[in-house]
């Protein structure tokens, strides 16, 4: 399967909003956040189309942003270096289960290197939002679902590989279940005493569990908002 999937619609929105977008990349490459087929795919997607007008000229800054109802837009270090992380160094993973969608930033990310996004948000405004966004960009293969992000989406599972972009003090049992053997979880973990990013690879006897660097995420919670 090739990594590279083309999204005509997400190209050339703007001159300056294409140089920003494109310096936020050189400085990542600079530190050394992410892989170059994620670095590649992130300098394809309009960030600025994911933050609130009000946010427009910080698009670019490498910086997390709010996007409303307590929730933020991930800093784009953290969406490179999860993104790296959940591709591995193989072929990508064709089906992919995103657990907080928010502003659709990481999902659309996601759906530039592999097959099929599946991406749960659990508060109604920001899934209708996101929905919308993303069918203008012109992402077709991204499937946005208003769900409980503990359960997860059984129905379309199992999955080879799950993002989690909101922190838990243990992971869903139901995530795990839904990862396919030979399928790799990114999440962050902690409670009090802070976050960590894990990965959780599945074999066929088990799984292998690796802690990784601090990080900070809004909560994992359950249910869906009225």
């Amino acid at each position: 399967m090739s990594t590279d999937v083309r999204h005509p619609h997400a190209l050339g929105l703007g001159m300056t909003s294409e140089r920003s977008r494109h310096r936020l990349i050189e400085r990542l490459r600079g530190i050394g956040a992410g892989d170059e087929r994620v670095l590649q795919a992130m300098a394809r997607v309009p960030r600025h189309q994911f933050v609130d007008e009000a946010m427009a000229s910080r698009s670019y800054d490498d910086t997390a942003l709010p996007i409303g109802y307590g929730q933020t837009i991930s800093q784009p270090f953290v969406v490179a270096h999860m993104t790296t992380l959940l591709l591995g160094e193989g072929e990508p993973p064709a089906t992919v289960l995103e657990i907080g969608t928010g502003s659709g930033y990481q999902a659309a990310v996601l759906a530039e290197l592999v097959r099929t996004v599946y991406t749960v948000e659990r508060i109604p405004a920001l899934y209708r939002r996101a929905r919308t966004r993303l069918l203008e960009i012109g992402y077709r293969n991204v499937r946005v679902r208003l769900a409980d992000g503990t359960i997860g989406l059984p129905d379309y599972g199992p999955f080879d590989a799950i993002l989690v972009t909101a922190g838990a003090e243990t992971l869903p049992e139901a995530l795990l279940e839904q990862l396919r053997e030979g399928g790799r979880l990114v999440a962050p973990v902690g409670g009090r005493e802070g976050q960590r990013l894990v990965v959780i690879d599945r074999h066929a006897d088990g799984l292998d569990r690796q802690e990784l660097d601090p990080v900070s995420f809004v909560p994992l919670l359950p249910g869906v908002e009225e």
